[in-house]
């Protein structure tokens, strides 16, 4: 069974910095192209960062660019989200977006759990 499972939420101060996971739950599963989204309490899920798979240029929305950053560890299957500056308007529960290989075999496209991200003093 395919999973990508989160973490790194937590409550934060204003100005505070936060690192989000996202991991495979197999070692032989493979993330390429990624995407991270979030939602805020009454908002639609919003895409905030994509990546190709060729992890050469990642796209940022204006209310996140320049302050987080996405990146990928591929030895350890893992994509994270670093955020840093965090604002009250950054509070949301993330999630993480990315195409999942079993070697040359494409599984699909699977969400992670979410993970709450509190921006507040």
């Amino acid at each position: 069974q395919v999973r990508l499972v989160e973490s790194g939420g937590g409550l934060v101060q204003p100005g505070g910095s936060l690192t989000l996971s996202c991991a495979t739950s197999r070692n032989d599963f493979t993330i390429t192209g990624m995407e991270w989204y979030r939602q805020a309490p009454g908002i639609s899920r919003e895409l905030i960062a994509h990546a190709a798979a060729s992890n050469t240029d990642t796209v940022y929305t204006d209310a996140v660019q320049g302050r987080f950053t996405a990146s990928r560890d591929n030895a350890k299957n893992t994509v994270y989200l670093q955020m840093n500056r965090l604002k009250p308007e950054d509070t949301a529960v993330y999630y993480c977006n990315a195409d999942v290989y079993d070697r040359d075999t494409y599984l699909g496209k699977y969400w992670g759990q979410g993970t709450q991200v509190t921006v507040s003093s």
